[in-house]
């Protein structure tokens, strides 16, 4: 209830956005409303339908279909953070790890086939409109977040502090998980939805940083913040391309995994923050057995424009071509100067070489952020809560008038 309701307004939005001038709109599947029970493990993909509900599949067929008729594609993420409780119980696994029946990334051996058989079926499903794939969103947020570092600010199931091993766990386990799920999709979605002569382009939504040492001139600040750029950005994007691979995480690849290379299509840039990284190094907290932990983050919604050509010039380093899937920012007041900004650096960045093929705002209307409710405020559009009216802001009028004349001036 205390959402934006895009489930049951979606039409008018889909409306809203072909009068505003979008062509692309980026959303998700929520796996619970498609298959809110256990599918049992080893069903064939051409047998999953007995097991999905009905009107969640056909609600997000009408979705994906009203999108199109208004001539804006539809750009999806198959997980976007949240699991089914039958997957992971993430009250049960904060109280006891060991104990809970349903561990999520914890256990990749059992989460990899059950979110490759779901992407294979929503490929099989939906891919007649959907032609342009997302496998995860952000793929280590939900790791520091839920293993590394829960706080007030950020946090996500199961909200352990400092837990190494399961780090270690979901981080290579959301890899492994991607090259299930590219091949799954690229099986099972044989229709090719906008005539290109491809069915199904499969990428990941990277939460791509600009990462600085706290003090340039502090050698160990300079190595955290390498580090820090390798488990952020490297883990995924060299294992996804080459199939290097780190077993511990401690910023130095041990092998190279053959089955997990060219298993990218495109890259998603999800671009905010500066972060300044401050090394620990020589007081590990957990000692010199846990490498990872070597270094702390200091994130800021403070604006910092310029970063977004740093984010895109990173992952232009893998000849991928590149959408920035998600940019914005919760300072309402200065969300209009921060567009033109943003976009200019952008612009710089394809300029010095950078594959950029589509800009997606983060997001159009108010959206319940995880722990956040609807107090961060990045929509386009603002939210009477009662009436769920759509308010526009003056980010929107200026967003418009980027788009009728195909640019900046």
């Amino acid at each position: 209830e205390a959402g934006p309701g895009m489930w049951e307004l979606f039409e008018e939005d889909v409306a809203r956005m072909q009068a505003d001038g979008m062509t692309a709109f980026r959303m998700s599947l929520e796996w619970s409303r498609l298959f809110p029970e256990a599918v049992p493990d080893g069903t064939p993909v051409t047998e999953m339908d007995a097991f999905a509900e009905p009107a969640a599949v056909a609600r997000y067929q009408a979705m994906f279909a009203a999108l199109r008729a208004a001539g804006i594609e539809p750009v999806v993420t198959v997980n976007h953070y949240t699991l089914p409780l039958w997957v992971h119980d993430g009250v049960a696994c904060h109280l006891d790890l060991a104990t809970c029946p349903a561990r999520g990334w914890v256990d990749p051996d059992i989460l990899i086939p059950r979110i490759a058989a779901f992407a294979g079926w929503a490929g099989a499903t939906f891919g007649a409109d959907i032609d342009r794939w997302a496998t995860l969103n952000e793929p280590f947020a939900t790791t520091l977040s839920g293993y590394v570092q829960p706080g007030e600010s950020r946090s996500a199931p199961p909200g352990r502090l400092l837990d190494a091993a399961s780090t270690v766990s979901s981080v290579t386990g959301q890899i492994e998980a991607h090259a299930a799920m590219f091949d799954a999709l690229h099986t099972h979605d044989a229709a090719d939805a906008d005539g290109d002569g491809a069915a199904a382009a499969v990428g990941i939504v990277m939460n791509m940083v600009d990462i600085q040492p706290k003090d340039p001139t502090r050698e160990a600040d300079v190595l955290a913040a390498a580090h820090m750029d390798f488990i952020y950005h490297r883990l995924f994007l060299d294992g996804l391309t080459t199939g290097a691979w780190d077993d511990d995480l401690d910023g130095n690849f041990d092998r190279t995994r053959p089955e997990l290379a060219d298993r990218l299509d495109w890259i998603g840039v999800n671009y905010y923050n500066l972060v300044n990284v401050v090394s620990v190094a020589p007081f590990k907290p957990l000692g010199d057995a846990v490498p990872l932990f070597d270094f702390i983050p200091e994130f800021s919604w403070d604006l910092h424009t310029e970063g977004i050509a740093a984010a895109v010039a990173r992952a232009a380093e893998y000849d991928r071509p590149i959408w920035v899937t998600e940019n914005g920012t919760p300072d309402v007041v200065n969300a209009e100067g921060a567009l033109d900004a943003h976009l200019g650096h952008l612009w710089d960045a394809m300029q010095d070489g950078a594959d950029v093929r589509g800009y997606l705002y983060w997001s159009y209307v108010d959206n319940y952020e995880w722990n956040h409710g609807m107090d961060l405020q990045f929509g386009l559009y603002g939210l009477d809560p009662t009436s769920k009216a759509r308010l526009e802001r003056p980010v929107m009028t200026r967003y418009r008038t980027i788009m009728a004349q195909g640019g900046l001036e």
